[in-house]
């Protein structure tokens, strides 16, 4: 799938959607008691005393204490410097990411220079060097405002655009990234009008047009219509909605679009959608070399009965250049356009704690999966700490903010595109240095030479093949059913003879047991006391501890489970026992083998049901090495923060070093103070635990009675019970707080269905 690059001035970009997981090592000998990451003084409390009190069982270590945590700076992407033959900032080119580590910049306008170029760029990124590609074939015209989008693999594919002479264009040509060849396919079918700044996205071997500007006065096309790229053959043009510089993706069997301008020619956000799942119409027409006529062109509402305005038809100039013969188009615009088949709804955020404002600020909209997210970038009015990124969950339609700018960004930067790899796992800012002077007392504003690559899953993201294969249609689905996402394929088939007893037909070989889920792990767990020997996790003996069995396939443990394997091939105690013993919660551990079974940690109505069992698997995950198992567990854990878990998703952020999650809960945390210490998780946490948090609020802050709050009323300093509450909020948060954004999480974010 591909996807729509719009240019600086739009203020937003799309591209394709890959960061590889770090691990923290291998096991070093096979006959080691532990994995991989465990503290050294962890691994000595299994000494052979304890294993010969119960010599049928194998303990596994449990998580690893506070020292091995890293820095508490967390992530932050690092700007880097290409090199070769960077371009001007061109506005309006496209920019797209075509696998292999590269990315393509093709056409755009020097505002420098006033010239409009058809130069083929190309990034390396493993180099971070600029190329000219030196292309053949029926090389297009120069153009900007167009759209190219990645097929097949090797395949850009371009559409539209204005040329030198502010002719819109309606060509498609083709560049082959294997020969750097253009070839012009022979087009059939009702061709649309000439367009720029219009997206464009690839689904199921249809290029979909949608929007745009076009004319001489810049009329706003609400249409939509789809290129078959098998026959060559345009649909007809349907109604949709009105937009420019947007950004459209397919998600869910849906064409999304985002962002851009409408009719009243300010940024919004209204999020539209139009259902293409059984729809006959998106068929292929027949029609060949007809002008379908256009209806009203800047029309932001549709209804049946709706009146069009007759709108001017884009006249041909004497003499103008245009790329393709059939890029000027000259219509008849009497007849109403049929609004497009298939389901259309839309819905406008009013606001939100995490709401993004379009008015201020350069945003690129990209699509990773199965959220959306709106990156923005510092402008000469936005400062890096009035950026952020933020994402809106297309299953839920929830806001989030999962970093504050300067989590991301310097000071001295402009970004003018962003582009995606194809597994939503990376994106790329291109842009340039502020404050750079080169030799001849030259800047760089106007070299894209700078390059900021951001890993999309430091902040929970978890990649178009991930979401795709585990929660995409599962989640979608069984929103249209109202119930749980079930497994399926042979993960459906294993789950039915998971913990099964053996006289069931079963088959199951081995036992695994755990501790009893009615224990006090807030000690014996604890992971935020410093290593000695007093606060050594200890073992119970199984008689008072010790869960019911859970009965499991060995042959899975040992396919699935890395470190299983590596203790089973060593043939300890396990091995001719066939049993072994975990020491976290019972709950945890079924969970964790049923995610063995399944390859899944959505939520089951018997596993996986509580955020809390996730937590805890998100230790296992990362005391066994489990990059994949660790990702799902962040993703879910950052989608479900709520009041009754953040403390609980707080400490096992914390013990297992992932600081963009610590970060999340914390601010989440401060924000619903009053409601998170009174929750049973709150309590759970270990003296030590509790203090932490509470030293997160800032040193200066201090919370204001009821009292003062009504003398601050009176005076009119707030005046409503919410403003006491923000007031509240930010007398604990301390002196230096100045956006209340976060302050109302806690607060439904505001929408309107149409």
């Amino acid at each position: 799938m591909s996807h729509q690059h719009s240019a600086p001035a739009a203020g937003a970009a799309g591209g394709p959607h890959s960061s590889q997981l770090g691990g923290s090592g291998s096991l070093s000998g096979s006959i080691s008691l532990g994995p991989s990451n465990m503290n050294a003084t962890s691994a000595s409390s299994l000494s052979s005393s304890t294993l010969q009190t119960n010599p049928s069982s194998y303990l596994m270590p449990t998580s690893p204490p506070k020292g091995r945590r890293g820095s508490g700076d967390g992530y932050r992407p690092a700007v880097k410097k290409s090199t070769g033959h960077p371009p001007a900032c061109l506005v309006n080119a496209s920019v797209t990411y075509c696998g292999n580590n590269q990315i393509y910049a093709f056409g755009g306008f020097d505002q420098y220079t006033d010239e409009v170029y058809n130069h083929v760029l190309r990034l390396d990124l493993t180099s971070l060097r600029w190329n000219l590609v030196d292309n053949y074939g029926d090389i297009p015209g120069v153009r900007m405002g167009h759209t190219a989008s990645l097929y097949q693999g090797d395949k850009l594919i371009v559409f539209g655009g204005e040329n030198e002479h502010r002719e819109y264009l309606s060509d498609v040509v083709i560049l082959d990234i294997t020969s750097s060849t253009w070839t012009s396919p022979d087009i059939r079918g009702p061709i649309p009008r000439g367009r720029a700044r219009h997206a464009s996205v690839i689904y199921e071997d249809k290029l979909f047009v949608v929007g745009g500007i076009t004319g001489e006065t810049n009329f706003i096309l609400d249409d939509i219509c789809y290129l078959d790229l098998k026959t060559w053959t345009w649909s007809r043009s349907w109604s949709f909605v009105a937009r420019f510089d947007h950004a459209a993706w397919i998600w869910g069997g849906r064409l999304w679009v985002f962002g851009g301008l409408g009719s009243d020619m300010e940024r919004g956000t209204d999020l539209w959608w139009l259902d293409l799942k059984g729809s006959p119409s998106f068929g292929i027409s027949s029609s060949q070399g007809t002008v379908e006529p256009l209806g009203n062109l800047d029309r932001l509402t549709h209804s049946p009965g709706a009146q069009f305005s007759p709108t001017p038809a884009l006249q041909g100039r004497p003499g103008s250049y245009a790329a393709n013969s059939a890029s000027v188009q000259v219509r008849s615009l009497n007849r109403r356009r049929l609004t497009a088949p298939g389901a259309i709804s839309s819905l406008k955020f009013h606001s939100g704690p995490h709401v993004p404002t379009l008015l201020s600020g350069t945003h690129f909209h990209v699509y990773s999966s199965g959220v959306l997210l709106d990156l923005v970038t510092p402008s000469e009015t936005v400062r890096p700490w009035d950026c952020n990124l933020a994402s809106l969950e297309l299953d839920s339609l929830r806001w989030q903010r999962l970093a504050d700018g300067p989590e991301i960004f310097k000071s001295g930067y402009r970004w003018h595109y962003c582009t995606l790899n194809e597994d939503g796992t990376k994106a790329w800012l291109l842009g340039c240095n502020l404050d750079v002077v080169n030799a001849t007392g030259v800047g760089d504003e106007n070299r894209l030479n700078q390059v900021l690559p951001i890993e999309l899953e430091r902040y929970g993201l978890l990649g178009n093949d991930l979401t795709f294969e585990h929660s995409e249609q599962n989640r979608i689905l069984a929103s249209e059913r109202q119930e749980s996402p079930r497994c399926s394929g042979l993960g459906a088939d294993l789950v039915a003879v998971f913990d099964q007893h053996p006289e069931s037909g079963s088959g199951t070989d081995f036992i695994i047991t755990a501790e009893r889920d009615d224990l006090d792990y807030s000690v014996s767990s604890d992971s935020t006391l410093p290593p000695s020997p007093e606060n050594q996790p200890t073992f119970l003996p199984s008689n008072a501890s010790t869960s019911q069995p859970i009965h499991v396939h060995k042959i899975i443990l040992q396919v699935r489970w890395p470190h299983f394997k590596r203790l089973y091939s060593a043939q300890m105690a396990e091995y001719h026992t066939k049993k072994m013993h975990i020491p976290e919660p019972y709950s945890v551990v079924r969970a964790f083998l049923y995610y063995l079974y399944t390859d899944s940690i959505a939520g089951h109505p018997e596993y996986c049901s509580d955020i809390a069992e996730v937590a805890g698997m998100l230790v296992m995950a990362n005391l066994y090495d489990m990059p994949k198992l660790r990702l799902l567990c962040v993703n879910r854990l950052s989608r479900e923060l709520d009041i009754d878990n953040a403390a609980i998703i707080w400490e096992r952020a914390g013990r297992t070093n992932e600081e963009w999650l610590k970060r999340r809960a914390a601010s989440f945390c401060l924000a619903n103070w009053g409601r998170i210490v009174r929750t049973d998780g709150f309590r759970t946490l270990s003296k030590q635990s509790l203090m932490e948090l509470c030293e997160v609020v800032d040193m200066e802050g201090r919370v204001v009675p009821g009292h003062e709050l009504e003398l601050v009323g009176g005076l009119g300093g707030f005046g409503s019970c919410r403003d006491s509450k923000r007031a509240n909020a930010v007398a604990a948060l301390g002196p230096g707080v100045d956006d209340l954004e976060d302050v109302d999480a806690d607060e439904d974010d505001g929408m309107e269905l149409s």
